[in-house]
């Protein structure tokens, strides 16, 4: 994408197709000239040109096409301060298609350009009124799925990562001046900062940044389907429960135990989240080489789940009942989350029986809900239990964009290293000039994930998934 600012853009920012309103927008150099030959003020605002703050203005289009005035509002913002970083304006009229293209036509025809993919959010980058992270941000809103997708992209767009990072840059600057000042002393018996408080500065740093580092590891994109597994025994209800939220009948159920030799999986809704359900094979010892694989893939699934909900059956044998709980625990240290779930519980005869198969030797893998696909019953809370916690456990991800996080972690990754290697030089009580060194090192990185330091070939990609108009 070029970066050509000092012509003039206009495109519609408003979404597409007929609507009550639509928005066109303008962006540059001679802005005010451009909507001078198709603005007709209303006579209280004839002076609208020389207004120096921000306001809006009431009159009418003059379109060559459209034989009467048009009613529109303009807002005008007559200098640098507005989104773009230019003097820009948004046209706010009747959402009529063709009304639309004939202001767009004639706003070209006065000297402006149509806007490419993301020009004014890249404009508003170039001039600083955001940064590369609240730039990424604005695609996120616009791409949010759900409201914890648009909270994370609002957070962003706010400047919450862009205050800690920055904090995080200013204290490496202040730690970088502190050493160069004793650099500069070096012959002096003058000490700045001890090598105590550099290995101490350095290290909260690093804290920050890896914890970074690992969000971005695990960051979702946007548009991600969360990934629900059923475990537990063989025969434990998993294939019933499986058909039973997807409303499918893809899981053959048998009261022959390891039926499921292979994992099935199935999208379904669960509120306005987008979740793949996934039903594996039975826990138990491989009896043959398909079945080994079956569980080797069972493995596969859980560790990359978000939620495992294990499953354990009412109807549970005294023998099997430890042997249950033994698995949820190892169930649970591979997984992000479980939940063990009583299910089956239509076969047992009364609360005492069902209460003696959910009683675990610890909290942590106690049964939190009975359930029974067969009957329905707990089907309405357990589908919000779900919800409660797949998003808890996406909780540790709120501090990227999934966008940002895949163009951030090489950069992330990078910072870690240098400051690895300062810390390390700084232990073992190497020169200062090589400490001096990694942390500059570690700025350059840090400022090329806020966009202090980019290239055309980054904004290019960034920019270019943008819409039209934004």
């Amino acid at each position: 994408m070029p970066l050509d600012l000092d012509d003039t853009i206009v495109a519609l920012a408003s979404p597409p197709g007929p609507a009550p309103r639509g928005i066109v927008r303008v962006s540059g150099l001679v802005t005010a000239d451009i909507v001078e030959n198709v603005f007709r003020p209303d006579v209280a605002f004839a002076g609208w040109r020389s207004t120096k703050v921000p306001r809006r203005f009431v009159g009418s289009l003059n379109l060559p096409t459209i034989i009467v005035p048009i009613p529109v509002a303009l807002m005008y913002w007559p200098t640098r301060r507005s989104f773009t970083g230019q003097p820009m304006a948004e046209f706010h009229l009747l959402g009529s298609v063709p009304l639309l293209e004939a202001t767009l036509d004639q706003l070209c025809q006065c000297g402006a350009r149509l806007a490419r993919r993301g020009e004014f959010t890249m404009r508003a980058f170039l001039s600083g009124r955001i940064d590369l992270l609240q730039a990424e941000a604005v695609l996120g809103v616009i791409e949010a799925t759900d409201h914890e997708e648009l909270q994370k992209a609002l957070s962003q767009l706010g400047g919450r990562m862009t205050s800690r990072l920055g904090q995080l840059r200013a204290d490496l600057i202040a730690l970088l001046g502190d050493l160069e000042a004793g650099l500069d002393f070096v012959d002096e018996d003058i000490e700045f900062i001890t090598r105590e408080q550099i290995a101490g500065r350095l290290q909260s740093a690093l804290t920050v940044v890896t914890e970074l580092a690992q969000d971005s590891a695990t960051r979702l994109p946007a548009g991600y389907r969360r990934r629900v597994v059923l475990a537990g025994l063989p025969n434990a209800g998993k294939s019933t429960l499986f058909n039973r939220l997807t409303g499918q009948q893809k899981a053959i159920v048998s009261p022959i135990a390891g039926t499921t030799r292979d994992y099935l999986t199935a999208p379904f809704q669960l509120d306005s989240m987008d979740v793949e359900l996934i039903d594996t094979a039975g826990w138990e010892d491989a009896a043959d080489l398909i079945m080994e694989r079956a569980q080797e893939l069972r493995g596969e699934q859980v560790s990359a789940s978000d939620l495992v909900v294990w499953c354990t059956a009412a109807n549970l044998s005294t023998e099997d009942q430890a042997e249950d709980r033994r698995l949820c625990r190892l169930a649970r240290k591979q997984s992000a989350a479980l939940l063990r779930v009583l299910t089956c519980a239509d076969l047992v005869s009364n609360a005492r029986d069902a209460a003696n198969i959910a009683e675990s030797d610890d909290d942590r893998n106690a049964v939190e809900i009975q359930v029974s696909a067969q009957t329905g019953l707990n089907l309405d809370a357990f589908h919000a239990m779900l919800v409660d916690r797949l998003t808890r456990s996406n909780a540790s991800r709120n501090e990227l964009l999934g966008t940002t996080a895949v163009r951030c972690r090489d950069s992330l990754n990078r910072t870690i290293q240098c400051l690895q290697h300062a810390l390390t030089a700084t232990l073992e009580n190497q020169g200062d000039e090589l400490i001096s060194m990694e942390i500059r090192q570690a700025l350059h990185e840090l400022g090329t994930i806020l966009g202090d330091v980019y290239t055309d070939d980054i904004l290019d990609h960034i920019f270019s998934n943008f819409c039209i108009g934004k």
